[in-house]
C-alpha cells in the first residue's frame, strides 16, 4: 500500500501568500515554493515500532553529549549523504540552539576552516567523515585514535551511536523522497 503523506517537489514556485490557491495535494515550504504530494511510503506510519525504535537510538545516543556537538555530527554527515532534509532540520535546530551563522557555513569545509571548531569538534567530525564513509577505506586508525583521544569510552560509544542514528536518518529521508523545510519545525 502507498501512502501519500511525504512531499516532493515541483518546478513551479508560488508566493507562498498565494497557498489557498495550489490544487489539493500540495504544501507550500519556507521560501513559497509549492510541493507535490510523494507517492512514497511513510515511514512512521508504516513501520511505527521500527520507527519508534528509532527515536529512542537516537535519543540514547545524544545522552551526555553538547548539544552543540551532537548538531555538528548530524550536519557533517547530511552533507556527506546529500540529505536536504535533515540538513535543513539540524542546521535550522542548530540556529534555535545558538550556534553562529559562521560555523554552520564553515561545516563542510572544517577542514581549511580548522579555528572555527575546537580540537573535540574536529575529532569528531574527521569520525563522522569516517565511519558515513566506511565502505570506501575503513575508519582509519589515526582517525579512531584522535576521536578516543578527545572522548572517554561512553562519550565515544555515544558519538558513534549518535554517527550510525543520523546515518540512518538520512537513508531513510532520502529512500522516502522527504523534502527540505517540510519536517513542521521551522
Amino acid at each position: 500500500m502507498v501512502m501519500r503523506t511525504n512531499t516532493t517537489h515541483t518546478t513551479n514556485p508560488i508566493n507562498a501568500t498565494d497557498a489557498t490557491n495550489t490544487q489539493a495535494g500540495t504544501t507550500v515550504v519556507p521560501g513559497g515554493a509549492a510541493v507535490a504530494e510523494n507517492l512514497r511510503l511513510d515511514f512512521a506510519k508504516s513501520a511505527p515500532k521500527v520507527f519508534r525504535a528509532l527515536v529512542g537510538f537516537d535519543a540514547a545516543a545524544r545522552e551526555g553529549l553538547d548539544p552543540a556537538l551532537v548538531e555538528l555530527i548530524q550536519i557533517r554527515a547530511s552533507h556527506l549523504n546529500h540529505c536536504a532534509y535533515c540538513l535543513h532540520m539540524h542546521t535550522n535546530d542548530a540556529r534555535k540552539a545558538g550556534e553562529s551563522e559562521d560555523r554552520l557555513h564553515m561545516v563542510a569545509v572544517w577542514r581549511e576552516a580548522r579555528h572555527f571548531f575546537t580540537p573535540r569538534e574536529q575529532a569528531a567530525l574527521a569520525l563522522t567523515e569516517a565511519v558515513t564513509r566506511v565502505a570506501d577505506a575503513g575508519v582509519p586508525d589515526d582517525v579512531y585514535a584522535r576521536a578516543a583521544a578527545h572522548f572517554d569510552e561512553q562519550e565515544l560509544a555515544h558519538v558513534l551511536a549518535l554517527i550510525l542514528t543520523i546515518n540512518t536518518w538520512n537513508r531513510v529521508a532520502l529512500s522516502t523522497a522527504k523534502v527540505a523545510g517540510t519536517d513542521g519545525r521551522g
